[in-house]
């Protein structure tokens, strides 16, 4: 299992950003801020997702902060999931977690 977890976090990091490099190239290679948020939420579909990896990405923050409390994680720990949840995304953050606490018990 940790395996799929370990693959899971690679293409947590290579998928967004396969798709934000996407973005600037047929952008004439400029990032837009304006541009993406217009387009993030450009109908319905996309605010039904935006919602999704909201509530699930702020509910992850939420039990981090939980461990680091009750001492269930380090600061070192805390640190590295909540840089690769704000630096990267949901996407690598709770695999990489995963990967590191699973069979722990």
């Amino acid at each position: 299992m940790k395996k799929v977890f370990a693959l899971l976090s690679v293409l947590g990091i290579a998928v967004p950003y396969y798709y934000i490099f996407q973005f600037i190239q047929s952008n004439n290679g400029e990032w837009s801020t304006a541009l993406f948020f217009e387009q993030i939420s450009l109908n319905y579909g996309m605010s039904i997702l935006n919602a999704d990896l909201t509530i699930a990405a702020s509910t992850f923050l939420i039990f981090l902060i939980y461990r680091l409390k009750v001492k269930a994680i380090s600061n070192q720990q805390f640190i590295k999931y909540l840089a690769s949840l704000f630096l990267v995304g949901f996407s690598l953050a709770l695999p990489w977690y995963l990967y590191d606490n699973f069979d722990k018990g």
